[in-house]
């Protein structure tokens, strides 16, 4: 079975889970050859007894249009994670989870999927966009940022801080390097 890249990007009111919570997750299902495949959006209740880190909370009022987005049509994160469960498993190849920071966004969704559905379709892993910016342009990692990557990698895409928005424009960079990467 051949991958398939889950570009994975989420919102959240605070750093780690359990703590605080996933607000938003969006995801983007792509080839390797940059063809999109199949999208996931849901916007999720709170946790019961989590609150909004203070720092995060004061950021989100800078954002007013993502914090509405990612409160409309909320879900219990249980069907929402079950969704999306079954969202991975129809995708034609494995997932791969991919994100930007990875670190952030994979210990979001790992702990939700497993304390909602008991399982992980990525397994317990994740591509980091930005390590794998180190390996290609043969930088230290902290100089492995976006400003530091070449423009040709970036479609004209949005970052709007709306889950599914941002997993589109990470996803197409990540293909733009994996295909670079390959030539």
């Amino acid at each position: 079975m051949s991958e398939i890249y889950v570009s994975t990007d989420v919102e959240a009111d605070g750093p780690v889970p359990g703590l605080h919570s996933m607000l938003s997750i969006g995801s983007a299902a792509y080839l390797a050859d940059k063809k999109l495949v199949a999208t996931f959006l849901a916007n999720l209740e709170t946790l019961p007894g989590a609150t909004g880190h203070p720092a995060t909370m004061e950021w989100w009022k800078t954002q007013p249009e993502a914090w509405e987005a990612c409160r409309e049509n909320l879900e219990l994160p249980e069907n929402a994670m079950k969704r999306y469960v079954q969202w991975l498993k129809q995708l034609p190849g494995k997932p791969v989870f991919v994100a930007y920071p990875a670190g952030f966004d994979f210990t979001f969704v790992y702990w939700y999927l497993m304390k909602f559905t008991g399982e992980s379709p990525f397994s317990h892993s994740a591509l980091d966009i930005k390590t794998f910016a180190m390996a290609i342009l043969k930088k230290d990692f902290r100089d492995s940022t976006k400003r530091n990557m070449p423009r040709s990698w970036f479609d004209k895409l949005p970052h709007t801080h709306k889950a599914l928005d941002d997993a589109l424009e990470q996803g197409a960079l990540f293909c733009n390097m994996l295909i670079e990467s390959r030539q």
